[in-house]
């Protein structure tokens, strides 16, 4: 039984990926594997580990592969380092997220410690409790019709999933309750 479901325009189509061929010959020829690596930089800068993973998901023999990713490391298509340093300032600047957040999404995507270490430097303590005090402030008037105790719960739950210690959590927000207070 196929998994399937029906289209707006009435058509059948299938949920699952076409089906590869478990036994087709891995990829040797260096020009096809690098055109493969060009396409997959084309759609997302990748860091190198990502890359090579990606070349051997496409059958492409891992010898082959790490020497692509040598070569592209050595002519500047791939810059661990630069796209580390990206990553840190996209994440902490637009979504918020906290240096451990981010160290653990660039572990998973295959940057080695030192390029972490180094790009999460860019952020230092006081840059990481203004960030989160700020997202505590616009959470907080956000949830302004809510009881206290629902505010307290919600902000401290959003800085959790963002990374934030809770002590960090609750300190912010026994500031804002203290601030609410003094305003009434």
């Amino acid at each position: 039984m196929t998994d399937s479901h029906d289209s707006p325009r009435g058509r059948r189509r299938s949920r699952r990926a076409p089906a590869r061929d478990a036994e087709a010959p891995p990829i040797t020829d260096p020009e096809k594997a690098r055109e493969l690596a060009l396409g997959i930089l084309t759609r997302a800068s990748r860091s190198s580990t990502q890359l090579r993973d990606a070349l051997v998901a496409k059958r492409v023999e891992p010898g082959l592969a790490d020497a692509i990713v040598d070569r592209y490391a050595e002519v500047g298509l791939i810059d661990d380092a630069g796209l580390a340093a990206t990553i840190v300032r996209t994440r902490h600047a637009e979504r918020g997220q906290s240096r451990r957040a981010i160290r653990q999404e660039l572990s998973r995507k295959g940057f080695d410690e030192d390029h972490i270490g180094a790009a999460l430097d860019q952020i230092d303590d006081e840059d990481e409790r203004d960030r989160a005090g700020e997202l505590a402030r616009r959470r907080w008037d956000q949830l302004a019709a809510h009881p206290v105790e629902v505010r307290t719960r919600r902000v401290v739950a959003m800085l959790g999933r963002k990374g934030y210690p809770s002590s960090l959590a609750f300190a912010l927000v026994k500031h804002l309750r203290d601030a609410d207070s003094q305003d009434e």
